[in-house]
């Protein structure tokens, strides 16, 4: 089992007011001291931009690359991602990592509301989707599309219609899927071979359907702490990672839990959570 870390489990995120925001040596650091030996790269800007530079950072750190996560906005009939998508896969070329986590971004900051599209739009994304993906392979990377809250594909059906529809492989991220109404162990017993890289979470289901049913935003739900250590929450994870492992899934699996922090924390901090989700983690994988 291959573990690496994410940014956003120390609360460093692309929304704007999210909340503080950690240097990336405070966390790159903390990673590699609990065990971890990789990382996505996190929001755009979090790491220097240049590729060279990017790359040494992490050397420094001493923790490999894994890929990034970026938001594509795929719908828009006057708008083409795959320049900007260029861009950051140049970063992959100098820093290494050879996963693309795309997201359907709607195309406004957060995640608290997005728009319905019409069929040309639904069809105008999917295709941008395949394009993308096939655009990445050219490139050496393993793309897969990450159903998230507050994007275009965020619910069960919305996630149909990319396993219908496309032939894009997903990120199983098990919270995402949770919060949107997938059922995350049912999807790998359905669609095992679509799982292209694992984003691992675990979640309060009251919250969880708060959120669904429009009581709580996104946002003040993590705030509210939806998201939990491995093995805290909801989340079948033991059959996620035993169905997996019986099929051979050899991606990564990437420790995130989604956090708000309100300044420099006191004590251990964030790494004190990620600790016992990697511990968890392990232990069903033994």
């Amino acid at each position: 089992m291959r573990v690496a870390g994410a940014p956003i489990s120390w609360g460093v995120c692309e929304v704007p007011g999210w909340g503080h925001q950690l240097e990336p040596e405070r966390v790159l650091r903390e990673m590699r001291e609990v065990g971890l030996v990789a990382t996505e790269f996190g929001p755009q800007g979090w790491l220097p931009e240049a590729p060279a530079e990017r790359a040494r950072v992490l050397a420094d750190a001493g923790l490999a690359a894994v890929g990034a996560f970026v938001p594509v906005v795929g719908h828009v009939a006057d708008h083409d991602p795959l320049p900007a998508l260029d861009a950051e896969l140049d970063a992959f070329d100098a820093a290494g990592g050879d996963v693309l986590v795309m997201a359907a971004a709607t195309g406004s900051d957060g995640y608290d509301a997005r728009p319905e599209l019409t069929n040309e739009e639904w069809r105008r994304l999917l295709d941008n989707l395949d394009r993308l993906a096939e655009h990445a392979r050219g490139r050496g990377i393993r793309p897969t599309l990450h159903p998230h809250v507050g994007t275009l594909v965020e619910t069960f059906d919305d996630v149909a219609r990319v396993l219908d529809r496309t032939s894009v492989p997903l990120c199983l991220d098990t919270g995402h899927l949770m919060i949107g109404g997938t059922d995350p162990a049912e999807l790998v017993r359905s669609h095992a071979d679509r799982i292209g890289h694992v984003h691992a979470k675990d979640v309060r289901a009251d919250l969880a359907a708060k959120v669904q049913a429009g009581e709580l935003t996104y946002t003040d739900a993590v705030r509210a702490g939806m998201y939990v250590p491995l093995g805290d929450g909801d989340v079948d994870l033991p059959a996620i990672v035993a169905d997996l492992t019986r099929v051979g899934y050899d991606g990564w699996w990437v420790l995130e839990q989604d956090t708000i922090l309100a300044g420099e924390p006191d004590g251990e901090g964030p790494v004190a959570d990620v600790r016992r989700s990697l511990a968890h983690l392990r232990s069903l994988a033994s």
